[in-house]
């Protein structure tokens, strides 16, 4: 998976994207137009927000790193072309990688975005 850097990309998959929620995370989820500039159109890309209000730096960077790797274990599983979001709430850095692993996988399932 390649990251979401670029604002816009963010605002875009905010305004135009499908979403859904848990106590942890919350999934936005849009269909990536197709840029000639893109070397790997095909594959996903995600960004990861997690603002202050869930912890200190270490604390952030810990939810970051639990979020990119469950993202990036179950990457085949996920459908192509997509930009996601991943905004962490406050319980989120109480959780553990499984209970991380478990809300990604249960927010991609609710948004119908994981190959059957």
């Amino acid at each position: 998976m390649e990251s979401l850097k670029r604002q816009e990309d963010f605002k875009r998959c905010y305004h135009t994207g499908r979403s859904k929620a848990n106590r942890y995370l919350v999934l936005y989820a849009v269909k990536r137009e197709d840029d000639p500039e893109e070397s790997l159109s095909n594959s996903n890309r995600i960004g990861i927000s997690v603002s202050k209000k869930v912890g200190n730096s270490v604390t952030r960077h810990r939810v970051k790193r639990l979020i990119r790797e469950s993202c990036r274990l179950h990457e085949a599983a996920f459908n192509s072309g997509l930009d996601l979001v991943i905004v962490a709430r406050i319980l989120a850095a109480e959780a553990d990688f499984t209970t991380i692993e478990s809300a990604v996988l249960s927010l991609a399932k609710r948004l119908e975005i994981m190959e059957k």
